[in-house]
């Protein structure tokens, strides 16, 4: 087959990939991109939601138009106590990133149904037989080799569910742990989409990747029947496994997924060691690869190795606190360091959640009362 040729090809569809070649359009519109994605649609099936505190104003644009729902306050509920707390909160959904992405970018861009059987800083080989040389390839297929990498994972699944009756949120609930405390620190979190329209996820943080979709489906059941709420349908169901990092060898991560190609969003290791949260990174990239001058193979491998790599130094204060999370409590007891951290100050809160902590913010996430024993903690960070 004669071989197709682009400015860059991006492998790929989910978050990470489509926000670059939504960022190249708007800021390159003269580069030719092929954005190859294994499913029929772009995003997958996916709810990604983020507080406007997460995203730069300067970067505000790139994500207006995918944003489908927006509240002005949020609230969480502890056993001890519960908070209101304001900071506008958005969703995306997976259906409105494959809206945007195919108004957006040229047909000739989009390449679904495509299974990706080789790649190189250059070029792309398809299952089908397929070429495409490329002046660069960055890979946003997923996460690299986790055994490469300390810590637990963040597993959950969410249901869209269709009431009866009106299910009485105004706003969202990002923490509710009044649940019972199973296979390590849980909440459920809810997104009233509509009158009668609710999205409920049950998340847990776990020692083990492994997910029962069956017992997951009747704790949301089970919620929905304790907020007297009348399910009429599921109107969609999402899961996912997310790895949430105490620690590991960076360098070992990259090169588990190729060491001389480029790379974005969980395959760069760009997500928040403690939340898993990949939005404000992702967007941060799309706009940094967007700005590079040169956009050859080796050119973007090594500028996307150096975000990434400035990016895990970083964050080093979030893998300490993951390893308190996991390791100085017992798992039916993590909630307390959550719960002490919801009492701080809003803003810090905020940057939190960006992964933009002050070195004030983090004198004051471990300062006062410890929520843990000192001795375990002190032995849970010396294993680092």
């Amino acid at each position: 087959m004669d071989a197709r040729q682009c400015d860059m090809a991006i492998l790929g569809g989910g978050l990470s990939g489509c926000l670059i070649a939504l960022a190249l359009q708007h800021q390159r519109p003269d580069l030719e991109v092929a954005l190859i994605e294994s499913g029929a649609n772009f995003g997958g099936n996916h709810i990604w939601s983020f507080f406007d505190s997460d995203i730069a104003p300067q970067h505000r644009a790139l994500v207006e138009p995918l944003i489908c729902h927006s509240w002005r306050d949020y609230d969480v509920h502890f056993p001890a106590h519960s908070r209101e707390l304001h900071a506008v909160y958005n969703s995306i959904t997976s259906e409105r990133l494959d809206e945007i992405v195919r108004k957006t970018l040229p047909q000739s861009a989009l390449l679904t149904g495509q299974n990706v059987k080789a790649a190189t800083p250059t070029s792309v080989t398809l299952d089908n037989g397929g070429i495409i040389e490329a002046g660069g390839v960055i890979d946003t297929r997923g996460t690299g080799d986790a055994s490469t990498l300390k810590g637990g994972w963040q597993k959950f699944m969410g249901q869209r569910l269709r009431l009866t009756g009106p299910h009485g949120l105004s706003k969202p609930i990002v923490m509710d742990v009044r649940v019972e405390q199973l296979d390590g620190y849980r909440f459920v979190y809810c997104l009233p989409f509509g009158p009668n329209e609710v999205f409920v996820e049950d998340t847990y943080y776990s020692d083990t990747p492994d997910l029962d979709t069956q017992t997951l489906s009747a704790r949301i059941s089970d919620y929905a029947a304790q907020q007297g709420w009348d399910v009429a349908n599921v109107d969609r169901s999402e899961t996912g496994v997310l790895p949430v990092v105490t620690g590991g060898d960076f360098e070992k991560y990259w090169r588990s997924s190729g060491a001389d190609i480029a790379k974005a969003g969980a395959r760069g290791g760009l997500f928040h060691p403690l939340t898993s949260y990949s939005l404000p990174d992702a967007v941060r990239f799309a706009h940094f690869i967007a700005a590079q001058k040169d956009l050859s193979g080796p050119a973007l491998a090594s500028a996307s190795h150096s975000f990434a790599s400035d990016a895990w130094e970083r964050a080093g204060f979030y893998r300490m606190l993951t390893t308190m999370l996991f390791d100085a409590a017992d798992p039916d007891k993590r909630y307390i360091i959550l719960q002490r951290f919801y009492t701080l100050p809003q803003k810090l809160i905020r940057r939190f959640y960006a992964g933009q902590s002050t070195l004030f913010d983090k004198l004051r996430v471990l300062t006062g009362k410890p929520p843990v024993s000192i001795t375990r903690a002190i032995a849970a960070l010396l294993k680092r």
